[in-house]
């Protein structure tokens, strides 16, 4: 995948009036290729890109057609249509058989993010578009409730929140992903988890509570360190730790299952035997039921963001991080297995081991190991 950071200007031309209006869910969404757009389209006048209108296809297409809802200071949302909900995990080595993304974009603007380039398929290349230019999903709530219906394997584990957060701020205003708990909420059976870095997530303990109790649920608190200074650094404009670590007891109290994402880990910010210690004492001190663990790893669109920002705010690490990632975005196996042996030991101390009682209202699922499981 190119490395680029910024492309020529474009003027894109509106899509004709009656595909301007098709509803969601009538136009074709890729897993991960659609975006730009028409006048108030996220385009209009900011996207950076040398494609013309009209050789556009699938989700860039999409996202041209999709109309400016809001905008605010710096970030601008568009309703994206959607023809599905759920997308199938086909590489095999994740815990989970489906992925479900109320939004494309995520404003907490993390600077290792690898989900960057997801908006390259909408032919957005410069990597803070990710995080000013937010697409929201509207009409997918209606979409999962009738994929719901029709899927013969409604016992394999969905994961809502895989690229972006869904209780990112679009989330006080679009409700898509409470859209998406109430359609859970018509079935039974279902195994499904939450990942999130945002205390937004209490709004929705009103569906969250029988959620639970109907079906295999749990929550994935995502906390890379307890050193606030640090976390506003890495995640500028998400929810500090400690709101975090409150949300997951209180999720835990409310009888949800929930426990502490320490996701990723980043070599010479994060990784030291003291930091994850000390994240594990408080994942155990506000009551998480597990801790999982992953590296970093950096997409080229991730590496254009994260490599400035560590030149800026810890030079001293930039000579490292070029060596550990020249011949690959993933971290040498030497180093992944000394943090996968450290967080094992974590899990083990601070009984973060992530047993639970068998719901026997969801049918179980021959899950794949979560990394550092």
């Amino acid at each position: 995948m190119q490395n680029l950071i910024a492309t020529p200007e474009v003027i894109f031309q509106p899509l004709p009036a009656e595909a301007r209006g098709a509803p969601p869910g009538r136009v074709n969404e890729a897993p991960a290729s659609e975006a730009c757009a028409p006048s108030g389209g996220p385009c209009a006048a900011t996207c950076n890109s040398a494609v013309e209108s009209s050789r556009l296809v699938g989700i860039a297409r999409l996202a041209h057609s999709s109309p400016r809802v809001r905008e605010r200071t710096g970030v601008e949302y568009f309703a994206l249509p959607t023809r599905s909900a759920l997308n199938r995990e086909a590489s095999g080595r994740l815990p989970f058989a489906w992925t479900l993304n109320p939004y494309r974009g995520c404003e907490f603007g993390c600077k290792y993010c690898y989900a960057r380039y997801t908006h390259e398929f909408m032919e957005l290349h410069d990597g803070r578009e990710f995080e000013r230019k937010i697409f929201a999903k509207l009409g997918s709530p209606a979409l999962l409730r009738a994929e719901l219906r029709r899927t013969r394997d409604r016992g394999l584990p969905i994961a809502l929140g895989t690229a972006t957060d869904p209780y990112q701020p679009a989330e006080k205003q679009f409700r898509v992903t409470r859209g998406m708990l109430r359609a859970f909420g018509e079935f039974e059976g279902l195994d499904f988890s939450i990942t999130t870095k945002s205390p937004l997530i209490l709004r929705d303990l009103d569906l969250l509570v029988p959620l639970a109790a109907r079906h295999r649920l749990s929550v994935h608190i995502t906390v890379t360190t307890v050193d606030a200074g640090l976390a506003r650094l890495l995640e500028p404009k998400a929810p500090p730790p400690s709101r975090r670590l409150a949300a997951v007891r209180e999720l835990n109290q409310a009888g949800i299952r929930t426990g502490v994402n320490a996701a990723p880990i980043l070599p010479g910010l994060t990784d030291s035997p003291a930091q994850l210690v000390r994240l594990a004492r408080a994942a155990s001190e506000h009551g998480a039921r597990f801790l999982f663990g992953n590296v970093l790893f950096l997409m080229p669109s991730a590496m254009a963001q994260f490599m400035p920002f560590l030149e800026k705010e810890r030079p001293q690490l930039v000579r490292r991080y070029r060596k550990l990632f020249r011949h690959s975005a993933y971290l040498p196996q030497d180093y992944k297995d000394g943090i996968s042996r450290l967080v094992a030991d974590l899990r083990t101390r601070y009984a973060l081991d992530g047993k639970r009682e068998e719901n026997t209202v969801a049918p179980l699922h021959q899950q794949y190991a979560l990394a550092f499981a």
